[in-house]
């Protein structure tokens, strides 16, 4: 499956991407991405353990019943770290990710929060050209933060997420999104 559209899908005939909250039944499908992009991918026990935590917010991109991608944030007082944010290599540049995170931001605001951050590898620039369109800053490096490597990580953060001018900006990258698709 290519060429994917957005949420509302009208106007065009390829299946529509929904966002939609992560439960069991999705997990097979979220292991099996991981283990095509992390050296060390979550078992199915932690991420079980996971899903049952409060403090917690997962969501998956789906396209009927395939999984395109999913999100993970932790809430800790008013930050929300994203933990995991993964697209099934099939799916990759074709804007999953984005979509992820436009939804699982409000959530996280809705929640209390006003600051978002995250690590991402050094090495991968796609990924934080990505998360600076979110309005993410780097701040900082963790030395050999991934294993089994020890690749430095990128600390990136967003603050004010819970603010009107914040909310602009997810509501410009939802726009771009839904003409590009």
């Amino acid at each position: 499956m290519t060429g994917l559209v957005a949420a509302s899908g009208e106007g065009s005939d390829r299946p529509a991407v929904k966002i939609v909250a992560m439960e069991r039944r999705h997990l097979s499908s979220a292991m099996t991405s991981d283990a095509l992009v992390y050296p060390k991918p979550w078992s199915k026990r932690l991420w079980i353990q996971e899903l049952d935590r409060g403090d917690r917010l997962y969501l998956c991109a789906t396209v009927g019943r395939s999984v395109l991608g999913h999100i993970g944030v932790l809430i800790s007082g008013d930050d929300a770290h994203v933990m995991t944010v993964v697209t099934h290599p099939r799916y990759q540049r074709q804007q999953v990710a984005s979509r992820l995170l436009l939804h699982v931001i409000p959530l996280a605001s809705a929640r209390g929060c006003s600051a978002l951050t995250l690590e991402v590898r050094s090495s991968n620039t796609a990924a934080q050209a990505l998360y600076r369109r979110f309005g993410l800053a780097p701040v900082g490096v963790r030395k050999a933060y991934y294993e089994p490597e020890g690749e430095d990580a990128l600390v990136m953060w967003a603050h004010d997420i819970d603010g009107d001018p914040y909310r602009a900006r997810l509501a410009a990258l939802a726009a771009d999104l839904e003409v590009a698709a």
